[in-house]
């Protein structure tokens, strides 16, 4: 079993910790090893904090030698996306001239993370300061690579955790997403990934000294996490969740709520829009959507989703209208490559006048109540997280016909970022040698049923199994 460790769950890895199977310290050996053999090839992780994650594991196998309980989590490795301060390492965003911001104390969900029991590894890959495009390539570090293609994109902006999660240098990633950066790659790179509620998981985006960022920055960007199971996911919630006094954004609510009248109702929605979706998405949609009636749930095909293309307009126009006055500062430090994602959506974007900001922030609320009222008769939503299926890298910085197009085939992910509520993404299996996956969103708050229904798909359709070696190799 020791040789394998790597390919076991996270849960697995913590109940063997605990039972004293094995020590913390071992455990985190094979992962490093694992790390030599598999990042040189593929690149996921940026700054490996071996000698803190060995302090730590020692500091857990000492507790359990001193009969103390420890945490769900116990031993567990994790990877930090490199947006997320991680105490002894810089907070680069992948941008060279930020390699020196050491990070003192670890951001609000590393700490949790931590105190469940789990172990940081160090940093992963991400786009050049999250901005760069969906491909996961930074200024910094370069490209991650997709370990069941190097011709595709792992995806992004949580690429990075995506890649060390699915080749099992890590057991759970921590990423973030704000319009489908953990949904994503978690479908490239065949893992499942948790959005969550804005508020439920406390967080810290501040990146440069101690103000904080505008209202599309506060409200969109949501930290979560990536594990090859759904039971991860479900264990690392559960210790994410809850408050902190450095976030009076994240609320105390239940990590499961009030139990709902059964068959649970679940609208299925392929292609979001009406703008076109690839057979493989629609057959993997298809069958998560037998999982579901498989295990009970009442599953009924919907024409549309509320509002789609108004929820994108304006997701579009309000980022870009808190954005824009530090633009000439930020393409200078994307470079022209890096640039090219963001500037095609500049160009096209008129400028937004204060009133036409005041109307955008009412027209977003009035959309969250849409999406409320919607997901009062439906519980629960299934439908792609990316409507194609892995794309090559770097497609959406080729020109503004290809930004269009990428951008168009995560229409659901943005939509849903942009309502606000939860959602978890979940493998299907393979299609053409690739995977593919769906994303199941559900009410604000109730990522437990998320979960629950995830869960139905993966007992059904199984997990993919991790590349043994990486593709190409």
């Amino acid at each position: 079993m020791h040789e394998a460790m790597w390919q076991l769950s996270a849960g697995a890895q913590a109940q063997a910790v605990r039972q004293g199977e094995i020590s913390a310290a071992e455990l985190l050996r094979h992962h490093l090893d694992r790390i030599a053999e598999t990042n040189p090839l593929l690149n996921a992780i940026t700054q490996l904090t071996a000698d803190r994650a060995r302090a730590d594991a020692a500091r857990i196998d000492a507790r359990r030698a001193a009969g103390e309980e420890l945490g769900p989590l116990a031993g567990v490795p994790f990877t930090v996306k490199e947006t997320t301060p991680l105490a002894g390492a810089a907070t680069t965003l992948g941008v060279p001239r930020f390699r020196g911001m050491i990070a003192e104390t670890d951001a609000p969900p590393v700490a949790r993370l931590r105190a469940a029991g789990a172990v940081p590894l160090g940093h992963s890959n991400l786009p050049t300061l999250v901005l760069a495009g969906m491909h996961t390539r930074s200024e910094l570090y370069g490209d991650t690579v997709n370990p069941w293609d190097p011709a595709r994109t792992p995806g992004g902006t949580s690429g990075g955790d995506a890649v060390a999660v699915a080749s099992g240098m890590a057991a759970l990633g921590l990423g973030n997403d704000s319009g489908g950066s953990l949904r994503i790659p978690a479908q490239f790179c065949g893992v499942a990934a948790l959005k969550p509620t804005v508020g439920r998981f406390p967080a810290d985006h501040r990146v440069l000294g101690p103000a904080d960022p505008g209202p599309a920055s506060q409200m969109l960007v949501t930290d979560g996490p990536l594990a090859r199971r759904v039971g991860d996911l479900r264990l690392a919630f559960e210790a994410l969740a809850g408050t902190d006094p450095r976030d009076p954004r994240a609320v105390p609510v239940p990590v499961r709520g009030e139990p709902l009248r059964h068959p649970l109702r679940v609208a299925v929605v392929t292609d979001p829009g009406g703008h076109g979706v690839h057979p493989d998405v629609r057959a993997a949609v298809e069958a998560a959507a037998g999982a579901l009636a498989d295990a009970g749930y009442a599953v009924s095909e919907i024409p549309d989703v509320p509002r789609l293309d108004e929820a994108l307009d304006a997701y579009n126009r309000i980022t870009l209208a808190e954005f824009a006055p530090a633009w000439p500062a930020v393409s200078a430090l994307l470079g022209e490559e890096g640039s090219r994602y963001i500037g095609f959506a500049v160009d096209r974007t008129p400028p937004a006048t204060a009133d036409d900001l005041i109307g955008l922030m009412g027209t977003w609320l009035n959309i969250r109540r849409s999406w409320a009222q919607f997901l009062d008769t439906w519980p629960l939503l299934l439908g792609p997280s990316f409507t194609e299926p892995p794309v090559e890298p770097g497609l959406e910085s080729r020109d503004a016909a290809s930004r269009d197009r990428v951008a168009s085939a995560m229409r659901l992910c943005t939509a849903t970022s942009f309502a606000g509520v939860p959602a978890v993404a979940v493998p299907t299996g393979l299609a053409g040698g690739l995977p593919q996956g769906v994303q199941i969103i559900g009410r604000s708050f109730r990522e437990d049923l998320c979960l629950d229904a995830a869960q139905a798909v993966e007992d059904r359709l199984g997990v993919l199994t991790p590349p043994a070696a990486p593709a190409g190799d």
